[in-house]
């Protein structure tokens, strides 16, 4: 593969470094333009589904449930297989940057749903 896959905040710069910038959250962030997140696409299908992101509202203590549940929804999306196949091709030739809007660079969705795309490229 020639790109890498990696994650950053919505509210750090872009970078030329980034390559395909894709928003993985479901809400827009606040306060940021569309020029500003300079997005390559969107993908609020591939988050979590409403009601586990707000049972989980950021909160440490239940990071670990958190994420064995939104494995599952990720197991179970047919959005899934697409997303990944989209990032496996853009990979052959860039980077590719999940780009979200949580505060905790640790104890948010993005971090489960890198590692579930890795295992399967």
């Amino acid at each position: 593969m020639a790109g890498v896959l990696e994650m950053k905040r919505v509210y750090e710069p872009a970078a030329p470094t980034d390559g395909c910038r894709i928003l993985v959250d479901r809400l827009w962030p606040r306060g940021i333009s569309k020029e500003r997140a300079a997005l390559t696409r969107w993908d609020k299908e591939i988050t979590p589904s409403p009601d586990l992101r707000k049972w989980f509202g950021h909160e440490e203590e239940r990071f670990a449930t958190f994420s064995e549940l939104y494995r599952k929804e990720l197991d179970a999306n047919p959005r899934g297989e697409a997303f990944v196949d989209y990032i496996r091709d853009t990979l052959k030739t860039e980077n590719v940057t999940l780009v979200y809007g949580a505060k905790s660079p640790t104890c948010n969705h993005v971090l489960i749903l890198k590692d579930w795309v890795e295992k399967r490229l």
